[in-house]
């Protein structure tokens, strides 16, 4: 026995074997053997057939392969006409296949004996013919009847073909033709035999342009001897209409004679036009997804516009202070810390920053820390696989995974159980992870923006909050000040929110008045912002003819009243007063955008003006920009 894998030697009777013979292991699917007769039967080089899977020597039979296996391993030894090994070159061989149980080495193998049916064929033929020279006339009519069967079974076979089929000799001359090719052609066999095949159905391309002899592929199969397969070519029929086809030309030989080419072809028409049904389809869904893709950016775009405007609005040294702060930060990686009431923006800072970073482009994940439940709080922030826990019946991202390289902005992270916080420190410090029921680690690529309302600081002396992971978040601490703190933006903000309720609610002509900026100024804004929002939305719904209707306690108090800049008028304005507060609105859409004039960013989509108007009114008005 050969120890080289894939190779046995099972002795010279193996060998010199008149018959092909091949070692089967089916437990492997595999042909651990073969001898030359095999070689020459099959078309494999030995070592080729070594280590080929049985089931590829028998494409599309694998349940008779089957079959015939149980049946030799039952009973020791079977025979089978069902089996047609594929030949090198892509033909069936049919064959008889016998196969006995051979025991190697404990290894229930088989040898399969393949004897060639058509040569078997020959053999009788001649052994016929031999009788009939020895036996006279007589066998020599029976071998005619003999003779005629076969011919008329291969017209038999001609005519049951679903595909055209015609033969051409090396002439191009057309020497048989099937029912099917007359069919789809539209001529008879008798009309077709005997004439140029090229000139009658292959004369011109799709185009209508002439098909010229020497360019056939056709013709080519018996003047180089290669198989030609062709898809996008048309036949003509006879009454001038051509279709699309799909053919084969493969030569004929006699002993290493080309002697023409059978052409088998079919009708693709029905096949193109779901071809082009499905192309169109297709066109479609990548017209729909260009158009969805374009809505996606316009929305995002518009979210982005949305969310600077009713972002850090105000000119207060306190606004500028963040602004600065926020330009600083933004182009780093470093994780910040927004402290600061309720109410005072801090989500709108911490979507500032993600917006002014490089990591605009890529997801800003919000996980409100005080919303997730204790038992849920891994699951929320990991992930987790499907059967982790019950209820998990399927895979789930989590948020680390959701803003991997993006921003993930923790809101009210001082609300995170103290025995859970140390899991988000890990995080956070190796910027790794694992979901919930999964052994493997995964790495992230987050920015982190925590936010709180609560002195973390004060919390950590009194061991409510983990004092190393205060420390991890407050790398760049920013402090969102409180609108009471701030009164000089209350008429801005006022305004801004004004000008979205009455866009939003679709009520026209509505304006703060002297006498509403004052009971604005005269309150303490306990919610902030927020609160600010909620009274002038409450206001424009309860408006009557123009006038809102401030629902403001009137005994609250007390910030100093500044000068109301920019106050709704009932008269109308005079030249000078309307040129100063164009000024201060193109000055505060101008630090509102860094400066900006052009662009989805800059201050003319802002003020909703075109660009180079934008320019001639700075350039009129004297408007210096913000360096």
């Amino acid at each position: 026995m050969d120890p080289a894998p894939g190779r046995l030697q099972l002795g010279p009777v193996f060998d010199g074997a008149p018959e092909a013979m091949i070692l089967l292991d089916p437990a492997e699917d595999l042909i651990l053997a073969a001898n030359p007769r095999a070689e020459t039967l099959l078309g494999y080089a030995r070592h080729a057939l070594c280590g080929l899977r049985a089931s590829a020597l028998h494409p599309g039979q694998l349940a008779a392969l089957v079959v015939f296996t149980e049946a030799a391993f039952a009973k020791g030894r079977t025979w089978t006409h069902a089996l047609t090994p594929r030949h090198a070159e892509g033909h069936a061989v049919p064959v008889e296949a016998l196969a006995s149980v051979l025991d190697l080495d404990g290894r229930r193998t088989l040898l399969v004996c393949l004897a060639d049916l058509d040569e078997r064929r020959r053999r009788l033929v001649d052994a016929e013919a031999d009788r009939h020279m020895r036996a006279g006339l007589s066998e020599w009519q029976r071998m005619e009847r003999i003779f005629r069967d076969i011919e008329r079974e291969n017209q038999l076979i001609l005519r049951a073909a679903g595909e055209g089929i015609y033969g051409v000799n090396a002439e191009g001359v057309t020497t048989f033709v099937n029912p099917a090719a007359e069919r789809m052609l539209g001529w008879a066999a008798g009309d077709l035999v005997g004439r140029d095949m090229h000139a009658t159905v292959h004369h011109s391309r799709r185009d209508g342009s002439h098909y010229p002899h020497h360019d056939c592929p056709i013709y080519a199969a018996f003047r180089d001897g290669a198989v030609h397969h062709v898809e996008d070519e048309v036949f003509w029929r006879r009454d001038g209409s051509s279709f699309p086809v799909e053919y084969t030309s493969t030569p004929i030989r006699d002993r290493g004679r080309l002697l023409g080419a059978v052409i088998v072809f079919r009708d693709i028409s029905q096949r193109r036009e779901a071809e082009e049904r499905l192309r169109a389809a297709l066109a479609e869904v990548d017209s729909l997804r260009e158009r969805l893709e374009r809505e996606n950016a316009y929305l995002k775009e518009e979210i982005r516009q949305e969310s600077r405007h009713l972002g850090i609005i105000g000119r207060s040294p306190a606004v500028e202070r963040i602004r600065q702060q926020i330009d600083l930060v933004a182009q780093t990686d470093a994780t910040v810390l927004v402290t600061g009431e309720s109410g005072t923006g801090k989500e709108l800072i911490a979507r500032a920053i993600h917006e002014a970073s490089r990591r605009r482009d890529r997801p800003l994940i919000r996980v409100n820390c005080a919303a997730v439940p204790r038992d849920l709080f891994e699951s929320e922030f990991f992930g987790h696989v499907r059967g982790a826990f019950t209820g998990a019946l399927r895979d789930r991202i989590g948020r680390f995974e959701l803003a991997d390289g993006g921003t993930l902005f923790l809101d009210e992270v001082g609300e995170i159980p103290l025995d859970l916080q140390g899991k988000l420190l890990r995080v956070l410090q190796e910027r790794q992870f694992e979901r919930v029921g999964e052994e493997r680690t995964r790495a992230v690529d987050v920015r982190v923006i925590a936010a709180t309302n609560r002195d973390l600081r004060a919390d950590s002396r009194r061991g409510r909050f983990r004092e190393d992971l205060y420390f991890r978040l407050n790398v760049f601490p920013i402090q969102a000040a409180p609108l009471r703190e701030r009164p000089d933006d209350i008429p801005l903000i006022a305004q801004h929110v004004l000008r979205g309720v009455t866009r939003k609610l679709a009520i026209p002509d509505l304006g703060l008045t002297e006498a509403d900026l004052r009971r604005l100024l005269a309150y303490g804004w306990p919610g902030n912002v927020r609160e600010l929002e909620n009274v002038i939305e409450r206001a424009a719904i309860l408006s009557t003819r123009g006038r809102l209707r401030l629902d403001l306690p009137e005994t609250e108090a007390a910030v100093p009243q500044p000068a109301v800049p920019e106050p709704a008028r009932a008269r109308p304005l005079t030249e000078p007063e309307r040129r100063a507060r164009d000024r201060a609105d193109i000055e505060q859409a101008l630090r509102l955008c860094g400066g900006r004039v052009f662009g989805p960013d800059g201050a003319a989509a802002l003020l909703g003006v075109k660009p180079t108007t934008l320019a001639s009114r700075i350039k009129a008005l004297g408007v210096r920009r913000p360096s």
